[in-house]
């Protein structure tokens, strides 16, 4: 190796290392930001420590106990099963938030591969990718959920795929665009050049340089699952009692909405948060990665 590429590496790792840093004061210094960070951190703690925060078994019945306002002994009260709420809340945390995180996970997995060969290739594969875009777009995420779970039945693995298809054609357009764009850039051109292949092409020089819009729509999308998995489970759709879901919490809680509110009420605060905070989230994200894609 010569001595101005030795010396090109080297200035090289301290360029990252300051850009690094800048990111993540950007980031730090979006208020909202730290605020949806600071709720995520909460509601998590709360799901993976709920043994150690609740006495409770979420799923424990105990009728004489049923329709309990909050107390000392219950803060979020009992249901008509006598269960604690605020213990079912807490596991339930595990379950809707996860649903929402492996959801995005599928619809990134399948869409964004789909996109960037879409736009890479052009031609009759990007006709025919996007034929069945335009038909998967032509459907509400919650509709096409919703005939997902009528066809292949309820349970929570059906809910996350059905949730996670209903936002592949956005992940699959979002990538589709990065590639149009990218495929113009002068590195695509010289990569093409010295011989390399269009496998190594994508994944090292297009999809590098298309992450940053992908992990943004990805954190934000999050919120989006979560709300169709509620919604799943708010019509008995979901995920399945005694199993603790915040949407199936609703769904169950709802014919006592005049008689004990506060069933819906806590369950309901929960979705607000957590969507609440993977937007604040997802808009922090992209101000430090890209100031570019502000509004």
């Amino acid at each position: 190796m010569t001595p101005t590429a030795i010396g090109s590496a080297q200035d090289a790792a301290p360029q990252a290392q300051r850009t690094s840093l800048k990111k993540l004061r950007t980031f730090a210094r979006n208020k909202g930001a730290v605020i949806g960070i600071v709720i995520l951190l909460v509601l998590a703690g709360a799901a993976i420590f709920a043994p150690l925060l609740t006495p409770y078994d979420p799923t424990a019945q105990d009728l004489s106990s049923a329709f309990l306002s909050p107390s000392a002994m219950h803060p979020f009260g009992t249901d008509d099963l006598g269960q604690d709420i605020l213990a079912r809340v807490m596991y339930g945390g595990r379950y809707t938030l996860a649903i929402g995180a492996v959801a995005v996970a599928i619809a990134a997995v399948i869409g964004v591969p789909l996109g960037l060969i879409s736009g890479y290739v052009g031609g009759a594969t990007d006709m025919l990718i996007q034929r069945v875009t335009d038909i998967l777009l032509s459907f509400n995420p919650f509709l096409l959920a919703l005939v997902l779970v009528a066809v292949f039945g309820v349970g929570i693995e059906t809910v996350t795929i059905a949730a996670g298809v209903g936002v592949i054609p956005q992940f699959i357009r979002l990538a589709r665009g990065q590639a149009l764009s990218l495929r113009e850039e002068v590195y695509i051109e010289a990569a093409i050049a010295f011989g390399e292949s269009s496998t190594a092409i994508l994944v090292r020089h297009v999809l590098r340089n298309a992450l940053t819009p992908i992990i943004v729509y990805a954190t934000l999308n999050i919120g989006v699952t979560i709300l169709v998995a509620a919604g799943l489970g708010f019509l008995g759709l979901g995920v399945q009692p005694p199993t603790p879901e915040w949407g199936t919490m609703l769904g169950t809680a709802r014919s006592f909405i005049f008689k004990a509110s506060y069933q819906l009420t806590f369950p309901g605060l929960a979705i607000f948060l957590a969507v609440l905070s993977f937007n604040l989230v997802g808009d922090g994200l992209r101000d430090a990665l890209d100031p570019s894609l502000r509004e």
